[in-house]
């Protein structure tokens, strides 16, 4: 980590100046986040500027625009044009690395959240991968919107980093320990000792060679296994009131047809959700290695 990043707990004073800088600049409401565009496949100068303005800000930024086709090609060409290049696919995602998130009835994916009409809790993608298949970026793209729920609520991590290192920075150090939060290892399939994903550890706060900040979180209590401390403890007691309660920098929308979210893959949660035989909720979902490209 380098002597003057702001996530250094050791630097008080480049903390400080981070966060007066990013306090001044976090958006007011989710409508801050949002950009009109006219075709997201081929932003123009304008509108690639503003989304990567808000992502430098934000973390995220909403993208509302006329193309309603069912077309993988708008997450996938979208990325490139914002500096994610690279799918991070997974044993449940399409060929092309994108998953389509819509309720599934039958088969393996009906065994995963995602894929259900029910809520999923506060995340980051990717918690399970192993460093180096790190998500950094992260694209949804709303096809279809359900008949009625489906809202996302979002938290730039960064800003819960802040809330709880304004707390108590031991909470940060609590949390930054590289074996805080583990992942079990999953069987391919049961009664079948193949492991289809190896136990993964890691912490949850960890800046990358650039001096991101990265948050690998999950608010699930099943299937992962927290360090056993009284540090780690009182941090994510910390941490779920925080999500919990809300803060000014909460936001919570739905996605409609046409709109998308891109982001730093920040923290997000998804509320349960019904379909109906004329609206079917769909989403495409692209995962990326890269962080979006800086404004």
């Amino acid at each position: 980590m380098s002597d003057h990043s702001p996530f250094d707990l050791d630097n008080p004073a480049a903390y400080a100046v981070w966060r007066k800088i990013k306090l001044a600049t976090a958006p007011g409401s989710l409508a801050d986040l949002i950009v009109e565009v006219k075709d997201p496949k081929a932003l123009t100068d304008k509108e690639r500027l503003a989304l990567l303005e808000r992502c430098a800000c934000a973390n995220m930024a909403i993208y509302a625009g006329g193309n309603h086709a069912e077309d993988k090609e708008i997450p996938r060409l979208l990325g490139l044009q914002l500096g994610l290049k690279t799918l991070d696919g997974n044993y449940l995602s399409d060929e092309d690395g994108i998953s389509a998130l819509t309720l599934s009835g039958a088969g393996t994916r009906r065994e995963f959240i995602p894929y259900t009409d029910r809520a999923i809790n506060w995340h980051s993608d990717g918690y399970y991968n192993a460093p180096e298949r790190t998500v950094r970026g992260m694209i949804l793209h709303c096809v279809e919107s359900a008949e009625c729920g489906g809202e996302t609520r979002l938290l730039d991590h960064e800003l819960a980093y802040l809330l709880l290192r304004d707390e108590n920075p031991e909470f940060i150090r609590a949390l930054s320990q590289p074996d805080v939060m583990t992942i079990p290892a999953r069987s391919a399939a049961e009664g079948v000792g193949e492991v289809a994903r190896p136990e993964q550890a890691g912490p949850v706060f960890s800046v990358d060679r650039q001096g991101f900040l990265h948050m690998r979180y999950t608010a699930r209590s099943r299937s992962i296994a927290w360090k056993e401390d009284a540090a780690t403890r009182a941090a994510l007691a910390c941490l779920e009131q925080i999500l919990k309660r809300g803060t000014p920098w909460t936001f919570q929308g739905r996605l409609e047809a046409g709109m998308g979210l891109v982001c730093n893959n920040v923290l997000h949660e998804r509320t349960a959700f019904s379909d109906s035989p004329a609206r079917r909720r769909l989403i495409f979902r692209a995962r990326f290695c890269e962080r979006v490209a800086a404004a």
